[in-house]
């Protein structure tokens, strides 16, 4: 296990979290990415890392003090070995390929 720091986009607050080395994320937003299932700190490490991603509440780990609101680390995803891209596009961004 190796200790990986995520960055609160609202407040600039600082969360360590414990997870395995190998790691593929993607991003932290500030809102959850459509059809994507999130883990919280709470559940089991296998859950966790089973997810799409984790909600963060910032400031919910001891001996961090954050704003409280939440914010999305989000996970590459794949399917058949291809990676997926998020719907939308850019994790909520403007769509320029022109499908629906």
């Amino acid at each position: 296990m190796v200790s990986v720091s995520y960055t609160c986009p609202h407040c600039g607050a600082v969360i360590d979290v414990e997870r395995p080395p190998e790691i593929a994320d993607r991003s932290v937003t500030l809102t959850a990415q459509p059809g994507w299932e999130y883990a919280t700190l709470d559940d089991p490490l296998e859950a966790r890392e089973a997810a799409d991603g984790i909600v963060f509440e910032c400031g919910e780990r001891e001996r961090t003090e954050g704003c409280g609101r939440p914010f999305y680390l989000n996970f590459v995803r794949f399917e058949s070995g291809v990676e997926l891209e998020p719907d939308p596009a850019e994790f909520g961004g403007p769509r320029f390929d022109f499908r629906p």
